[in-house]
C-alpha cells in the first residue's frame, strides 16, 4: 500500500533531502487534501517539532479535520500523543523519545501502550548508516534497526522503518533492507526513504510492507 507523506515545516508543506536540504514547499494545501483523499492513511510529519524548532500543530489540526492521517514529530510523551489524537489523529508515530545513548527506552515504550491501543501506536526508526538517528536526525546512535525491533516489538501496533541515506533522494528503496526488516517483526511494517515507482510500491507490498512516499509524488515521478 502507498501512504502518501506531507511533511510540514514553517507553515507550509515541504520536502527535503536527506532531512537537511529543502528541495520543495508548496502552500496549496487544499490541492493535496484533494488529491490524497483517496488514500485509507496518510502520513503527516510536523519536522520543526521533530526538530525542537516550534511547531505546526494547526495545520496538523487542519489536515487531520479532512483526511486520515498518522502524525508524527515531537511525540515524546503521553501529553502530546493525547494532544494529536484530540487534535484528530488516527494513529500517532514516536521515535526519539524511544532511544538514547543508554539504549532503547522500552520503559516510555511501555507507558505509551498502556495509555493507548497498540493499534494506535507506530514506533519510528529513523536509520543512518545503519544506525538510529534521532532529534530530527541530527544525532546518530550505536542502536541498529534490529536492536529496536526486538527491544520495542512487543508495545506498538507496527514499525515506520525510514533509510535515511536515501530520504529524497528518488534513488530507490533498498529491497535487501526491505527483506531483512520483514525477517524481524510480524507486525505491520512501513518503510520510507527513495520510493520512486509504482513498481517498487508492488514488490514492497508482496513483502507485506507499506511504502511512504513523498519526493516522487509531489515531483510528478509518480501519479496520486
Amino acid at each position: 500500500m502507498l501512504i502518501p507523506s506531507i511533511d510540514l515545516m514553517g507553515g507550509k508543506i515541504v520536502q527535503l533531502v536527506q532531512g537537511e536540504k529543502k528541495a520543495l514547499e508548496f502552500d496549496d494545501f487544499n490541492e493535496w487534501v484533494d488529491r490524497f483523499s483517496k488514500y485509507p492513511i496518510v502520513q503527516l510529519i510536523d519536522l520543526d517539532a521533530a526538530m525542537g524548532k516550534g511547531n505546526n500543530f494547526k495545520l496538523i489540526e487542519h489536515f487531520a479535520a479532512q483526511l486520515p492521517v498518522q502524525v508524527g514529530g515531537g511525540v515524546r510523551n503521553v501529553e502530546s500523543a493525547r494532544a494529536m489524537f484530540a487534535a484528530g489523529a488516527k494513529k500517532i508515530i514516536i521515535g526519539s523519545s524511544l532511544y538514547s545513548e543508554a539504549g532503547v527506552n522500552v520503559e516510555i515504550a511501555a507507558q505509551m501502550a498502556s495509555e493507548f491501543t497498540a493499534g494506535s501506536l507506530i514506533f519510528a526508526i529513523d536509520s543512518r548508516g545503519g544506525k538510529i538517528a534521532i532529534h530530527g536526525w541530527k544525532k546518530v546512535l550505536a542502536i541498529t534497526a534490529e536492536q529496536a525491533i526486538r527491544a520495542l516489538d512487543g508495545y506498538c501496533g507496527g514499525f515506520l522503518y525510514t533509510h535515511i541515506d536515501t530520504e529524497g533522494m528518488m534513488a530507490g528503496f533498498p529491497m535487501a533492507v526491505a527483506q531483512d526488516l520483514r525477517k524481524l517483526t510480524a507486525r505491520k511494517l512501513i518503510v520510507a526513504g527513495g520510493v520512486k515507482t509504482q513498481q517498487e510500491v508492488d514488490d514492497l507490498h508482496a513483502l507485506g510492507i507499506d511504502s511512504v512516499v513523498g519526493m516522487a509524488i509531489y515531483t510528478g515521478a509518480m501519479q496520486a
